[in-house]
Protein backbone atom coordinates (compact mmCIF):
# COMPACT_ATOMS: atom_id res chain seq x y z
CA UNK A 1 0.00 0.00 0.00
CA UNK A 2 1.25 3.59 -0.78
CA UNK A 3 1.93 5.85 2.28
CA UNK A 4 3.75 9.05 2.60
CA UNK A 5 7.30 8.64 4.20
CA UNK A 6 7.91 9.96 7.88
CA UNK A 7 9.65 13.60 7.45
CA UNK A 8 12.94 13.11 8.96
CA UNK A 9 14.01 15.15 11.77
CA UNK A 10 16.27 18.57 11.04
CA UNK A 11 19.43 17.10 11.26
CA UNK A 12 18.49 14.42 8.70
CA UNK A 13 17.58 17.30 5.68
CA UNK A 14 20.79 17.77 4.81
CA UNK A 15 20.56 15.18 2.10
CA UNK A 16 17.49 15.81 0.85
CA UNK A 17 17.69 19.35 0.48
CA UNK A 18 21.47 19.96 -0.77
CA UNK A 19 20.94 19.03 -4.44
CA UNK A 20 18.21 21.92 -5.18
CA UNK A 21 20.59 24.72 -4.79
CA UNK A 22 23.39 23.23 -6.23
CA UNK A 23 21.44 22.89 -9.54
CA UNK A 24 19.40 25.95 -9.78
CA UNK A 25 22.54 27.86 -9.22
CA UNK A 26 24.42 26.21 -11.75
CA UNK A 27 21.82 26.58 -14.21
CA UNK A 28 21.09 29.77 -13.57
CA UNK A 29 23.20 31.66 -15.44
CA UNK A 30 22.20 29.84 -18.92
CA UNK A 31 19.54 31.66 -18.70
CA UNK A 32 21.39 35.40 -18.30
CA UNK A 33 23.74 34.51 -20.68
CA UNK A 34 21.24 33.47 -22.74
CA UNK A 35 19.47 36.82 -22.62
CA UNK A 36 23.10 38.08 -23.94
CA UNK A 37 21.42 36.82 -27.35
CA UNK A 38 17.84 37.19 -27.54
CA UNK A 39 15.77 40.84 -28.81
CA UNK A 40 14.91 43.20 -25.94
CA UNK A 41 11.61 41.29 -24.67
CA UNK A 42 12.51 37.96 -24.67
CA UNK A 43 16.34 38.77 -23.07
CA UNK A 44 13.90 40.32 -20.07
CA UNK A 45 12.10 36.97 -19.70
CA UNK A 46 15.46 34.94 -19.64
CA UNK A 47 16.85 37.38 -17.14
CA UNK A 48 13.93 37.30 -14.53
CA UNK A 49 13.97 33.38 -15.22
CA UNK A 50 17.42 33.22 -14.40
CA UNK A 51 16.69 36.17 -11.54
CA UNK A 52 14.46 33.55 -9.71
CA UNK A 53 16.40 30.67 -10.20
CA UNK A 54 19.14 32.42 -8.34
CA UNK A 55 16.92 33.73 -5.41
CA UNK A 56 15.18 29.77 -4.88
CA UNK A 57 18.77 28.62 -5.48
CA UNK A 58 20.02 30.93 -3.22
CA UNK A 59 17.47 30.91 -0.54
CA UNK A 60 17.68 26.80 -0.51
CA UNK A 61 21.26 27.12 0.09
CA UNK A 62 21.00 28.83 3.18
CA UNK A 63 18.21 26.22 4.30
CA UNK A 64 20.87 23.52 2.94
CA UNK A 65 23.94 25.53 5.11
CA UNK A 66 21.47 25.52 8.01
CA UNK A 67 20.64 21.45 7.97
CA UNK A 68 24.57 20.62 7.19
CA UNK A 69 25.23 22.90 10.73
CA UNK A 70 22.26 20.50 12.11
CA UNK A 71 23.68 17.09 10.57
CA UNK A 72 27.47 17.57 11.12
CA UNK A 73 26.61 17.55 15.02
CA UNK A 74 25.35 13.75 14.79
CA UNK A 75 28.45 12.81 12.88
CA UNK A 76 31.25 10.33 14.44
CA UNK A 77 34.52 12.62 13.97
CA UNK A 78 37.65 11.16 13.13
CA UNK A 79 40.39 13.31 11.85
CA UNK A 80 40.37 12.60 8.46
CA UNK A 81 36.66 12.97 8.65
CA UNK A 82 37.51 16.31 11.20
CA UNK A 83 39.18 18.02 8.62
CA UNK A 84 37.14 17.51 5.75
CA UNK A 85 34.18 18.24 7.94
CA UNK A 86 35.69 21.83 8.47
CA UNK A 87 36.90 22.68 4.59
CA UNK A 88 33.17 21.79 3.78
CA UNK A 89 31.85 24.21 6.15
CA UNK A 90 34.11 26.92 5.76
CA UNK A 91 33.54 26.58 2.01
CA UNK A 92 29.73 26.54 2.69
CA UNK A 93 29.60 29.76 4.64
CA UNK A 94 31.99 31.05 1.66
CA UNK A 95 29.68 29.93 -0.70
CA UNK A 96 26.16 31.74 1.31
CA UNK A 97 28.76 34.92 1.22
CA UNK A 98 29.25 34.78 -2.48
CA UNK A 99 25.49 34.25 -3.73
CA UNK A 100 24.36 36.42 -1.42
CA UNK A 101 25.97 38.90 -2.89
CA UNK A 102 25.56 37.76 -6.28
CA UNK A 103 22.05 37.73 -5.84
CA UNK A 104 21.68 41.32 -4.18
CA UNK A 105 24.25 42.73 -7.35
CA UNK A 106 21.97 40.75 -10.07
CA UNK A 107 18.64 42.57 -8.00
CA UNK A 108 20.71 46.09 -7.75
CA UNK A 109 21.52 45.58 -12.01
CA UNK A 110 17.58 44.15 -12.79
CA UNK A 111 15.57 46.90 -10.27
CA UNK A 112 18.19 49.66 -9.79
CA UNK A 113 17.69 51.40 -12.71
CA UNK A 114 13.51 51.17 -11.91
CA UNK A 115 14.09 52.66 -8.43
CA UNK A 116 16.08 55.20 -9.69
CA UNK A 117 13.60 55.80 -12.33
CA UNK A 118 16.40 55.47 -14.64
CA UNK A 119 16.08 53.30 -18.28
CA UNK A 120 19.13 51.28 -19.02
CA UNK A 121 20.39 50.82 -22.44
CA UNK A 122 20.44 47.24 -23.50
CA UNK A 123 23.99 47.48 -25.25
CA UNK A 124 24.99 48.92 -21.40
CA UNK A 125 22.67 46.31 -19.67
CA UNK A 126 24.66 43.40 -21.77
CA UNK A 127 27.63 44.36 -20.75
CA UNK A 128 26.83 44.79 -17.17
CA UNK A 129 25.49 41.39 -17.27
CA UNK A 130 28.49 40.00 -18.62
CA UNK A 131 30.49 41.35 -16.20
CA UNK A 132 28.12 39.76 -13.77
CA UNK A 133 28.32 36.73 -15.58
CA UNK A 134 32.29 36.44 -15.31
CA UNK A 135 32.00 36.89 -11.54
CA UNK A 136 29.37 33.95 -11.09
CA UNK A 137 31.93 32.14 -12.43
CA UNK A 138 33.28 32.18 -9.19
CA UNK A 139 30.88 31.61 -7.46
CA UNK A 140 30.13 28.09 -9.42
CA UNK A 141 33.96 26.96 -8.63
CA UNK A 142 32.81 27.79 -4.56
CA UNK A 143 29.79 25.92 -5.10
CA UNK A 144 31.29 22.90 -6.72
CA UNK A 145 34.45 23.10 -4.11
CA UNK A 146 31.68 22.24 -1.40
CA UNK A 147 29.84 20.14 -3.19
CA UNK A 148 33.15 18.37 -3.80
CA UNK A 149 34.01 18.01 -0.01
CA UNK A 150 30.67 17.41 0.92
CA UNK A 151 30.57 14.19 -1.70
CA UNK A 152 34.20 13.40 -0.29
CA UNK A 153 32.54 13.55 3.32
CA UNK A 154 30.13 11.00 1.64
CA UNK A 155 31.81 8.70 -0.87
CA UNK A 156 34.86 8.55 0.36
CA UNK A 157 34.84 8.36 3.99
CA UNK A 158 31.38 6.71 4.67
CA UNK A 159 29.65 10.07 6.20
CA UNK A 160 25.55 9.36 6.45
CA UNK A 161 22.74 11.32 7.88
CA UNK A 162 21.23 9.24 10.81
CA UNK A 163 17.27 9.28 9.78
CA UNK A 164 14.97 7.69 12.58
CA UNK A 165 10.83 7.39 12.52
CA UNK A 166 9.16 9.46 15.25
CA UNK A 167 9.53 6.29 17.19
CA UNK A 168 13.08 6.73 17.48
CA UNK A 169 13.90 3.18 14.97
CA UNK A 170 16.04 3.50 11.60
CA UNK A 171 14.72 3.64 8.73
CA UNK A 172 15.61 1.82 6.17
Amino acid sequence: MFSIPPLPPWSALHPLVVHFPIVLLLIAPFFLALALFLPRVKAKHAVFTGFALVVIGTGFLFLTVETGDAAAEAVAKTPEIKSVLHDHEELAETTQVVFGTLTFLLAALLFGPRLFKREIKIRSFRTVLSIFLLAYVGGALVLANTAHAGGRLVHELGVTAKITSASGSSIK
